[in-house]
C-alpha cells in the first residue's frame, strides 16, 4: 500500500493495493485494523455520505464544530476531484494552511482528514461520485463553512467557472472566523 503523509500533521492519503486481470479490478477500499495502524489512533465511523456532482461543482469548505466535529475518510468511486483540507487548529504551526490532493476512481487514492479541518472539493469531471465516512453524525447546529475562494487561504481550485450552492457562496471569510479547534 502506498501511503503519503503531508506537511500538515494528521493528513494522510493512501492507495490500496489493486489486483487487475482480464475480468477487471479488485481492491480493498477499507480495513479498520490497517487504517487505525496507519493513523495511530482508534476511530469509529458512524455515517457514510455520497455526493454526485457535475464538472466544476465546488462543495465546501465545510466542517462541524465541537462537540460534533467530524473526521472524514474520503474516496471517489467515479470521476475525479481536487480535494482540499484546511487546518483550523489554532495551536498548529500550519494553522490556515491547506493540502490539496487529487482523488480519482482509477487509482483509488483515499484521503484521511481528522477533526479540526475544513474540507472541500471540486469535481473535475461530470458524473463524479464522491464517498466519505464520518466519525460523527451530521448536526445542523454544529455545521459551519469558510468561503471556498477566500483570499487569505489562497487555494488554487484550477477553475474559472465554479458551480456553488448559495450557502457556499456566502460562507465566512477565514480572517473573520474564530476557530474553536485547539
Amino acid at each position: 500500500m502506498e501511503v503519503e503523509r503531508y506537511h500538515i500533521e494528521g493528513l494522510i492519503s493512501f492507495v490500496p493495493r489493486r489486483f487487475e486481470d482480464e475480468r477487471g479490478v479488485f481492491y480493498e477500499s477499507f480495513n479498520l485494523q490497517r487504517f487505525e495502524e496507519m493513523i495511530g489512533q482508534s476511530v469509529q465511523f458512524v455515517q457514510d455520505n455520497v455526493s454526485h456532482s457535475k464538472k466544476n461543482v465546488v462543495r465546501g469548505l465545510h466542517f462541524q464544530i465541537p462537540p460534533h466535529a467530524q473526521g472524514k475518510l474520503i474516496r471517489v468511486s467515479q470521476g475525479r476531484v481536487l480535494d482540499v483540507a484546511v487546518d483550523l487548529r489554532t495551536s498548529s504551526p500550519t494553522y490556515g494552511k491547506h493540502v490539496m490532493v487529487e482523488l480519482d476512481s482509477e487509482t483509488g487514492r483515499i484521503f484521511w482528514i481528522p477533526e479540526g479541518f475544513a474540507h472541500g472539493f471540486i469535481a473535475l469531471e461530470d458524473n463524479t461520485i464522491f464517498n466519505y465516512k464520518c466519525t460523527d453524525y451530521y448536526h445542523p447546529e454544529c455545521e459551519d463553512a469558510l468561503l471556498w475562494n477566500d483570499e487569505v487561504l489562497n487555494i488554487n481550485w484550477e477553475t474559472q467557472g465554479a458551480i456553488l450552492s448559495a450557502k457556499d457562496a456566502e460562507a465566512k471569510s477565514f480572517s473573520d472566523y474564530q476557530s474553536p479547534f485547539k
